[in-house]
């Protein structure tokens, strides 16, 4: 089980990108969680089995057609026993 923090920058607000990503990561079984932060960046937290993030990654670094994506940050953070399932903030 792996869980990282992936932070995505460029046309990522006002885009539906939270909307597109609950429902990739739905798909994938992956939990977490994805929220828009104050400074125009999206923030996602993901675990789920290690292929399974390295696919979903892959997918973050597009983004759904309607976003731009310029960047993409990604930390490792310790699995969490207590999710759930992945929600939009």
């Amino acid at each position: 089980m792996r869980r990282v923090k992936i932070i995505v920058a460029g046309r990522v607000q006002g885009v539906y990108f939270r909307y597109f990503t609950q429902n990739k990561a739905k798909e994938l079984a992956i939990l977490g969680s994805v929220k828009n932060l104050d400074d125009g960046r999206v923030e996602i937290i993901a675990q789920a089995d290690h292929h399974i993030l390295e696919d979903f990654i892959r997918w973050c670094h597009k983004g759904p057609i309607t976003a731009r994506v310029d960047s993409v940050e990604i930390s490792e953070l310790e699995p969490e026993q207590a999710l759930t399932t992945f929600i939009r903030k």
